[in-house]
């Protein structure tokens, strides 16, 4: 499994973007085999995390016209700057831990 990392120092996040961003979320996870999204915002800051099977899904979400889109719009008036960090995850476990999970 794999992560990417996304962190930005916003401008000014609008209508406009809280409805792109959900639009996009749900794309990824019913189109293009994200297994989960998690995004925060606090002081500016924003932290976005998907997680994914394999690199082709997000080579494919990547180059996908909406989310194409999408990061010209942050360029041009959401964000002031990003980074984004792709990793594979080694281990992964919770507490409690699912069924028939191990750590």
């Amino acid at each position: 499994m794999y992560v990417v990392i996304f962190r930005a120092t916003a401008r000014q996040l609008d209508e406009e973007y809280s409805r792109v961003a959900a639009q996009l979320r749900e794309l990824a996870l019913s189109r293009f085999g994200c297994l989960e999204f998690v995004a925060v915002n606090e002081g500016g800051q924003e932290v976005a995390l998907s997680y994914w099977p394999d690199l082709d899904s997000i080579s494919a979400w990547k180059a996908n016209a909406d989310h194409l889109l999408a990061q010209q719009l942050g360029r041009e008036r959401w964000y002031a700057g990003y980074r984004v960090q792709i990793a594979q995850v080694l281990r992964d476990y919770a507490f409690p831990a699912a069924a028939g999970e191990q750590p």
